[in-house]
């Protein structure tokens, strides 16, 4: 199985914002060493736990520190942009890394209705969705009127991020999906990939369907020691729904000093349960178990934690476990 990084530039309470961006390409530089193929950057705008608003940029930087390593996005919400200017930032990077470079893309709103009007943005309509993609396509493939500058001899590869109907979307266009959250632990999973697969509509550039999963993934020597490494995040997680702000990872210690309600503990557990986190036997049976129901042959790990030693020593593991 191919192992991938998506890095979401996590910010950490007691680091300045912009720490967490020379953390990502840190981790870049630690990635490409170990084999992953991929290293893909997020966008989400105005999340005070979250430094990454433009991937392309970050990308960019990850191309000048790194030199075989495949840089993405994961992904880039097309509501909030013209494809034309996508098309201009991911020509612009695979004329700077030419073979490097992937382009998935989502259609997620902004986290609050302030950030949605920020962004001038309501809606995030299905059909919209499809014709931006389309549109994306065309540019990318030089098939439209207006030819995206510089003209580079090959073109970034596209994804679709898999949210509702993203997978219908993604075997409509013939294009490759990517898998995570709630999706991966429904009772539809196995029917949901079935589907794709069925109705994928191949092309020249895409022969043939593909699924990548995401999800975070935690190694320990044992099971509860995984679950302690996976807790900021779930925390964070836990804590976004109760006051509407997604906040920087806290260290573990001052997280098990506060004083939990129900409903806070029942959210944390919740989150938890949707990570895979464990011994690496049992880590390893998880993912080879997730890989027989979708037929995937390549982890997209989106794994964050506080401590910075123990999230490179769970990266060096998960390339040991899967790539020998």
């Amino acid at each position: 199985m191919k192992v991938s990084l998506l890095d979401r530039s996590r910010a950490r309470v007691g680091h300045p914002e912009g720490a967490a961006l020379e953390h990502s390409l840190a981790r870049a530089r630690a990635v490409e060493d170990l084999g992953y193929h991929r290293f893909w950057a997020a966008e989400h705008h105005a999340v005070p736990g979250i430094a990454s608003g433009a991937p392309a940029i970050l990308l960019a930087a990850a191309g000048a520190v790194t030199s075989r390593i495949r840089l993405g996005s994961g992904g880039v919400m097309l509501p909030h942009h013209q494809p034309f200017v996508v098309a201009e930032q991911f020509q612009m990077l695979e004329a700077l890394y030419p073979g490097r470079v992937d382009l998935g893309v989502g259609r997620t709103l902004g986290f609050t209705e302030p950030v949605r009007q920020a962004l001038r943005q309501s809606s995030a309509d299905r059909e919209r969705f499809e014709a931006d993609i389309t549109e994306l396509r065309r540019y990318l493939s030089r098939s439209a009127p207006v030819t995206v500058r510089p003209a580079t001899v090959g073109a970034p590869s596209l994804f679709v991020l898999a949210t509702g109907h993203g997978v219908e979307t993604a075997a409509r266009l013939g294009l490759p999906v990517v898998i995570g959250g709630p999706i991966l632990h429904s009772p539809e999973l196995a029917a949901t990939v079935a589907a794709y697969r069925r109705e994928f509509r191949p092309s020249e550039a895409v022969p043939a369907p593909e699924v990548m999963v995401s999800l975070d993934v935690y190694l320990a020597d044992t099971a509860d020691e995984a679950r302690e490494l996976a807790l900021p995040e779930a925390w964070a997680m836990a804590r976004s729904r109760e006051t509407g702000e997604f906040g920087p990872l806290e260290p573990i210690q001052d997280i098990r000093a506060v004083r939990w309600s129900e409903r806070t503990r029942a959210r944390v557990e919740r989150s938890l349960a949707q990570a895979v986190a464990g011994p690496p036997r049992q880590v390893s049976a998880q993912l080879a178990k997730l890989a027989e129901r979708t037929g995937s042959e390549e982890l997209l790990v989106s794994t964050s934690t506080y401590d910075r030693d123990a999230l490179a020593q769970i990266d060096a593991g998960l390339a040991h476990l899967l790539l020998g």
